[in-house]
């Protein structure tokens, strides 16, 4: 081979690399979300991210206040001997504000994104999520505005200006992707956590994959599916999944998987149009309660797959059961084709 041919060939390889979507170049995520109020700490093996649950905006609107500092350094430290781990904070939550103020003015904008700079060196983070929930809406009982959606888009510039091309900056968003203008975020961002969960109740599956006769509002996919449309690329989306189920009596309204068992006089079924599991009463056939399983979390990674998505996240570590049956199940679903060809 000469040396213009190889040149040539080096240059090609080069060009064709650069041709790879960004899901092929970049490894699958697992984001696990863990609260400051338990105790459980998730094994490294199983997850690349830990999103810590939670940070909050100080009530002078320009700084970042964290939960439980001493357990976001314990769970920082498991870095030690998993430097492959990334540990990040969330801010936020459900019920969080004070975010519309923040946003809507330049200086506690820039003080606010400049604390969680120090927050990240404080602590040896890895970056940032945002939870906002949610830009323009009250329903969490926190302050809003109409310019929130816009202010979000500033807030994202003003925090990736702060941490740095070397941080991480993610996002949690709702299943259906309201709120955020994501064309505009789309630069200072890392990839997007769907909270494709609480898309129904009771009555109906909160989790479910596909649209069936007993879904809710949205199923993960429809979630998806909403997102893509609104230019997030596959490569930067992570599809969200519940540790927990939502019932009616004699099930709670929200409760750890860890903790479901089915009494007599119910049955656990499978909808095999939405890829959920659910009880039913049987006396009635009513549904009483839907949640998650390790066939239903496999199903999901599959779809995950089909679609080039980056990866799985899920709330929460915490709520799985003693044997971690449904930790296991998002590592091996999102690892299987990684598996199968080494």
């Amino acid at each position: 081979m000469t040396c213009k041919t190889f040149l040539v060939f080096i240059l090609a390889l080069v060009f064709a690399s650069r041709d790879m979507s960004a899901s092929e170049r970049q490894a699958p995520v697992i984001v696990a979300y863990v609260t400051s109020w338990s105790d459980v700490i998730p094994d490294p093996q199983y997850i690349t991210h830990i999103n810590y649950a939670f940070g909050h905006v100080t009530d002078t609107f320009d700084g970042v206040r964290v939960d439980n500092p001493d357990r976001l350094r314990r769970l920082a430290d498991l870095k030690k001997d998993a430097p492959g781990l990334k540990v990040m904070l969330s801010v936020g939550g459900w019920g969080s504000g004070r975010f519309s103020e923040m946003a809507a003015d330049s200086l506690k904008r820039a003080g606010f994104a400049a604390d969680c700079r120090r927050t990240v060196d404080e602590f040896g983070l890895d970056g940032i999520d945002l939870d906002w929930e949610y830009p323009t809406s009250d329903a969490a009982g926190i302050s809003s505005s109409p310019d929130d959606t816009a202010n979000f888009t500033l807030l994202m510039r003003d925090l990736r200006k702060a941490l740095g091309p070397e941080s991480l900056l993610t996002l949690a968003t709702v299943a259906d992707g309201k709120y955020i203008d994501f064309k505009g975020i789309l630069p200072y961002i890392d990839f997007v956590n769907t909270m494709t969960y609480d898309m129904g109740g009771g009555e109906s599956h909160h989790g479910a994959l596909y649209p069936s006769a007993i879904t809710g509002w949205m199923t993960a996919s429809q979630g998806i599916e909403a997102h893509l449309a609104k230019g997030v690329p596959p490569s930067k989306l992570v599809m969200g999944m519940p540790f927990y189920g939502r019932g009616r009596k004699p099930f709670a309204q929200y409760g750890a998987y860890g903790e479901i068992s089915v009494p007599d006089g119910y049955t656990e079924r499978w909808d095999s149009v939405a890829c959920a599991p659910y009880v039913v009463e049987d006396a009635t056939g009513a549904f009483v309660c839907g949640f998650e399983n390790s066939r239903s979390i496999a199903a999901k990674c599959k779809y995950i797959e089909s679609r080039g998505l980056r990866g799985a996240m899920y709330w929460d570590a915490s709520l799985d059961n003693d044997a971690r049956d449904l930790t296991r199940a998002v590592f091996n679903g999102i690892n299987q084709k990684h598996k199968s060809t080494h």
